[in-house]
Order: structure tokens, then sequence, then C-alpha cells
């Protein structure tokens, strides 16, 4: 029947043993060598995994019976348990393989070893079997007779206990021989030797115990650094009765039978905290896991320096640490750059509000967190766009960006150390400042302004421009120096209908009537004006309209 009966295992696999035991007594005559039994046939399960070709290789099975000469009365060593038939992925595996031997004065060891190649398809009840010695199997890469099954903890035998421990990780059928040598006196007298199939199904289990790990260390919850005081989180499934004890030595009342407990540890240290589902059922499950507590950890920092683009601003580190030293620090200046020093120095490009991070941890591992605001002044100095005027008239300066002003030179201004002095120009010539702008936070920067002063009024207007959106000459307007205002800028087509019209020198035609994109050609303009004098006047050109 099937040795596998657990009603903790939801999905368990149709699966089935199929033993023979034959029973025969033989007299044999004392030799120097002994006897070895073998028995051959062919072949394997196909669906082995970790040999070659399987289905066509066969076994052979043996054992030795020692020299009563060379070591006396001897029994051979009797495993304890059948094999186990199933083996679920992914979970702990703990199987007692060990063996008793009758006789007091012998001692076992285990391991992992060699299967034996044996019948063919040829003769595949071979009589007699062939004698020794006997190949052994051929491993598929990655396998061997010391670790015939993948798994993380790795598949091992106790050399001293039998047990076999660790956790598979690979679905499928794996061929497995354990060696289990006697000795007597130190001396190695007999070996007994067992070959099986693990079969390594995916069953789930029905009652999961589960803790999370919110920590990068090995198996642990948590690295608690603010507090002695933890919330445990219960992930298990399939529980109804908890039993939680928080590793505490010496403590008998450490523990709780709620479902995600509260628990305050009496001091620094590392604790292994079990869980433990259902205790005292037919379905129990546990999982450990460590609890480090190492308050107190708290990271802060400090900044300081002129909040203006371009000025260095000093970024240290003030984190606290019961436990030290801290020895890793990551800022994040909200800027799209990084530094991972203790303290650093950055400059901000432009101004704005940057969230900064750090991240500093200890060598416990613990880690913290701290977020801070820094604005950086939005600082722009500005003197104002180039300008063209007609000798003998003012022109008012309208700096901006901060509350100090400084012109260079002063020459023809009214005052040098204002933003809006008056400008005066007598003759012309081409006059160039630089200014020099100080921010209520101390910020300084520079800019500059060109005025050029020509000798009398005019009209400058383009033979062509290219409407075409390419932001170049997308616009036909009147530029003018020593002017008061315009009457009216008119444009016509070749016959004499009006296309445009405006009475603002800034605005210009965009080569479309009536939301239509007009024709390539020539067109005619007209413009009115009033001159700085009051007088009214009139000029008159054509355009070329190109795409």
């Amino acid at each position: 029947p099937l040795n596998f009966s657990n009603q903790c295992i939801n999905d368990i696999p149709d699966l089935c043993l199929r033993a023979l035991k034959s029973t025969k007594r033989y007299s044999l005559p004392n030799n120097a060598s002994g006897y070895t039994v073998a028995y051959q046939r062919c072949c394997r399960n196909g669906q082995i995994m970790n040999i070659e070709d399987p289905a066509s290789n066969g076994a052979t099975y043996t054992c030795t019976i020692p020299s009563a000469i060379r070591v006396g009365h001897n029994n051979s060593a009797i495993f304890k348990n059948y094999p186990p038939q199933i083996i679920c992925l992914n979970t702990p595996l703990y199987y007692d393989h060990s063996a008793t031997d009758p006789d007091p004065e012998d001692s076992l060891s285990y391991e992992f070893c060699d299967s034996y190649i044996g019948a063919t398809t040829d003769d595949v009840k071979p009589f007699p079997p062939a004698a020794p010695p006997y190949s052994n199997v051929r491993w598929v890469a990655d396998y061997s007779a010391s670790a015939p099954i993948k798994g993380s903890p790795a598949i091992q035998i106790n050399p001293v206990t039998g047990i076999i421990t660790g956790t598979p990780r690979r679905l499928g059928r794996f061929l497995v021989t354990v060696c289990c040598h006697e000795w007597r006196r130190g001396v190695l007298i007999n070996t007994t030797k067992r070959e099986f199939q693990f079969v390594i199904t995916d069953c789930s289990k029905a009652v999961v115990a589960c803790i999370p790990q919110f920590s990068s260390d090995p198996n642990t919850y948590i690295i608690e650094c603010k507090s002695y005081k933890v919330h445990f989180v219960n992930c298990s499934s399939g529980g109804f009765a908890y039993l939680w004890d928080f590793g505490v030595p010496g403590c008998t009342t450490c523990q709780s039978n709620d479902f995600e407990p509260d628990f305050t540890f009496p001091d620094t240290g590392i604790y292994l905290v079990k869980l433990l589902l259902n205790p005292g059922s037919t379905c129990p499950d546990s999982i450990s896991r460590y609890v480090k507590i190492f308050p107190y950890f708290n990271t802060n920092f400090a900044f300081a320096g002129v909040p203006c683009p371009e000025q260095p601003t000093l970024f240290s580190d003030s984190s606290k640490a019961t436990i030290k030293p801290v020895n890793y620090w990551h800022w994040n200046f909200g800027d799209g750059t990084e530094c991972d020093s203790q303290n650093c120095t950055h400059r901000y490009n432009y101004g704005g509000t940057y969230n900064v991070v750090l991240i500093s941890k200890n060598v416990k591992n613990c880690i913290d967190s701290a977020v801070k605001q820094v604005t950086i002044e939005t600082f722009k100095p500005f003197a104002g766009k180039d300008t063209i005027i007609v000798k003998g008239e003012y022109i008012q300066f309208n700096a901006t960006g901060g509350n100090q002003y400084s012109w260079l030179p002063a020459t023809n201004l009214s005052n040098a150390t204002i933003n809006n002095p008056v400008g005066y120009y007598p003759d012309t010539g081409i006059f160039k400042y630089a200014l020099r702008v100080i921010s209520t936070n101390g910020c300084e920067g520079w800019d500059t302004i060109t005025v050029r002063v020509v000798n009398e009024a005019s009209f400058w207007l383009p033979n062509a421009f290219s409407p075409n959106g390419d932001g170049i000459n997308d616009l036909f307007r009147p530029l003018s120096v020593g002017y008061k205002a315009i009457k009216y800028f008119r444009v016509y087509d070749r016959w004499g209908e009006q296309v445009y019209y405006s009475e603002n020198l800034t605005s210009g035609w965009d080569g479309t009537y009536k939301d239509k994109k007009m024709e390539i050609g020539a067109y005619y303009w007209q413009i009115a004006y009033i001159d700085r004098y009051g007088s009214e006047g009139y000029l008159k050109g054509d355009v070329t309209l190109i795409r």
C-alpha cells in the first residue's frame, strides 16, 4: 500500500510501491574472501532524471558476506524504515535512513554512493548474474553519487545518524543510493547498500507555518532599531491554533497564543523566534526566524550654504546610533544626482524646491531614512531687451531679479545703482551695459543690454517672408525706431483686396486671410504713422510671400 498517509497534504499523488520479500537459508563453507550475493535485472524507470539512458540500463543489486575466517561471526545492518515514496517540492526533508546492527561491537556510518549498471534489453533476467566487479551508472551533468538531487539547502545524509535533510528544488524522479558501512574496532568489515528512487512532486501542504522576512539578513524577520517592541506578522495558512516562543533565554512566560502578537524584548540582542501551528494536533507545522533588537538608530542631517543656483550647499550627516559605527550613507538630492559619502557638497543648477533623502545604516544593519526640503532661489538677473532709439531720446530701463543693482558703465544713466535708471543719448552710437544684480538671499549674477542710438527715425520691413511654421521669418511686420505710433498697417493682394489690417506695431501678418493660406506671390502694404513730434506720415511698398 501507499506508504504515505498525511491529511496535512492537499494533493497526494497517485503512487504505489511494490515490495517483494524472499527468505531462504543457506549454509556456505568458510573462505578467506567471503561471498558476494548479486541480483541483476533490466531495466530502470525511464523517467529517472539524474542518470543517462535509464530505460536501457539495468541494475545490479549486491550485498556481501564477509569472511568468517577474517572477521568472525557477523550480522549485516538492517535499515529501519522503508524509503520515502513522496517528497514535496520546496519543502524541507527530514528522513531517517539509519540502520541497526545486532552485533554490539559494530558501529555504523552512512554516505550517498554509486549504483551499479546491470542487465540489458538483450538479456533482461540473466542467470547466473555476471561476476563482480560491476560498472557504475553514468550520471547526468551536475549530478553525482554524492549529490544525486538538487536542493537548497543541499540534500545530504548525516554520516553518523543516517538522517537525510535538505529542501528539494526540482520536480521528478531521482536515483539515490545509500551505503551503510559496518566498522569493528576501527576496521571496515562490510557495507550494506540500498538503492531507491526519490519521487519529488508538487504537493501543497495544507498547513504551512509562515513568518515573513522583512530583512536582507539571512532568515531574519526584522532588525528593530527604533524600539524594543516588535509586532509579528503571521502569513501562515491552515492554522487553527498558534504558539509563539520569542526565544528569550530562561523565560518560560515569553510566549503567546495570539495570531499576530506584540512582544517587548528585554534587551538588545539576537533572538530566535519560533511559531508552532496547531500544536499537539495531527497537522502541526513550525518555522523559526531571527529577530535582531538594536535600538536606537535614527537618521538625520543638516545643510548649510547660500540658497542660490550654482552655489555650494553642504549636506552633513547627523545620524544617531547606540551601536556604532554608522558605516553606510546614500544621498539623493532630488534633482537626479546622488552621493555615497557621509558628508557631501552639492550645487543646484536651477532654482526650486528639492526633496533631499538620506539613507544611512550602521554596523548591525539598522537602516533608516530622513527627508528634508531644500529651497533654492529662482534667481534670474534681467537687464532688459536690447533696443534701438533715435538720438536725443530718453529710455527708461527696467531691470528685474533682485533688490540691489549696479550698472557698468554709468554713462548716460541718471542713476547707476537702481533697477530703473533713465538713459539720455544726445548722439548716435552703440552703448553696452553690464548689470550686477544681488537678491535678498545674497544670490549674485550678471546680465547685459545693448542700446543702439541711430540718427533718425526709421521703418524696416522685409521684402519677403515665409509663413511655413518653422519659427523663422513667419510673420510680416514693421520694425520701427523713433515713431510714436501707427494709425494702421494694411496688406493687399494683387487685385486690391485687403487681406490684413492692424493698428499695433507689435502685430504682424501670418500669410492667411479668413483662416485660409494665401497664395505665393507679391502683396502690397501701406503704413500710416505718427512720429515722435505728433506729425502724421505715410509709407508703402511690396513683399513677396514664399513657402
